[in-house]
């Protein structure tokens, strides 16, 4: 569908892109992109879209119009209801499109319908955008920081509809979060960025293996289990978690029933992309030492 073979973006003096190695998007994949800002994921969405310059080679045989992309930022006319916004922009009446009146009832829509859009709340404004986005069924769909700036509840919410929309339906999928939920919910792969170069890039369970082992046991960080697992090969984990790397199912088993007898409150974890991406950078920076 789309490979990208070597890839180069400069602003100025400042290297924002700098991909050296074959990065493949397959039919139907589910490719999540992850690093920090300034890492490059909106420079490489901007790339593949023909929005920046760049060097390199970008082979595929998909055109603008096999492209659909939900940007940050996306601001519409105030001056005119939603319900025109929506159908001046995709050509179509509502009460004539069906497949448009399912999405709008599929994201509880109708209520905005007569709004204008400065009176939509942050998440009104994101299911807008989504509607004319995913109604395009493109082969490849951008997501870009979809749910920045909305609140914990509304997030999961919208999460959960994307989740349970594109479960169903074919066509590739490029989702740009920070947030590492979303990713294990909505992709099947994972391109790693950090200063505009690839960390890593596979299939969640290809990375998990490679950075973290089968699989890991996590408890909290202090001073018994520090006594307790001081032995074990622990790996980078967020603040106040000890996490264990289990090379197999008896290294899982034995660590378990340590907590187990020791009262010792544990998860088992096999698909964690925050794990995994902290000893994906931890190895990068070895290699580089």
């Amino acid at each position: 569908m789309l490979t990208i073979k070597k890839l180069s973006v400069t602003f100025g003096q400042q290297v924002a892109l700098e991909i050296d190695q074959e990065i493949r998007f397959e039919e139907n994949d589910r490719i999540g992109i992850i690093g920090s800002n300034g890492a490059g994921k909106s420079t490489l969405i901007n790339c593949l879209l023909g929005l920046v310059p760049y060097k390199g080679e970008i082979v595929t045989n998909l055109t603008h119009r096999h492209m659909a992309v939900h940007l940050q930022e996306n601001n519409y006319s105030n001056n005119v209801t939603v319900k025109l916004i929506m159908e001046t922009v995709l050509g179509t009446k509502l009460k004539d499109n069906q497949e448009l009146q399912e999405l709008v009832a599929y994201f509880d829509f109708n209520s905005c319908l007569t709004k204008r859009f400065n009176k939509l709340s942050g998440g009104q404004k994101q299911r807008l955008t989504l509607i004319l986005v995913m109604l395009q069924k493109a082969e490849l769909t951008f997501l870009d920081e979809v749910s920045s700036g909305l609140d914990f509840e509304t997030r999961q919410i919208l999460m959960t509809k994307l989740t349970n929309w594109y479960s169903q339906r074919s066509g590739s999928l490029c989702v740009v979060s920070h947030y590492y939920d979303e990713l294990e919910k909505l992709t099947n792969k994972l391109l790693l960025l950090d200063q505009g170069r690839v960390v890593a890039f596979g299939t969640l369970e290809q990375l998990f293996n490679t950075y973290c082992g089968y699989s890991v046991i996590t408890v909290e960080d202090n001073a018994l289990t520090q006594e307790f697992f001081g032995g074990y090969r622990q790996l980078k984990a967020p603040s106040q978690v000890l996490a264990l790397a289990c090379d197999n199912q008896e290294d899982e088993r034995h660590i378990v029933s340590q907590c187990i007898r020791s009262n010792i409150n544990y998860k088992r974890r096999n698909n964690d992309i925050e794990i995994m991406t902290l000893n994906a950078k931890v190895a990068e920076e070895v290699r580089h030492e």
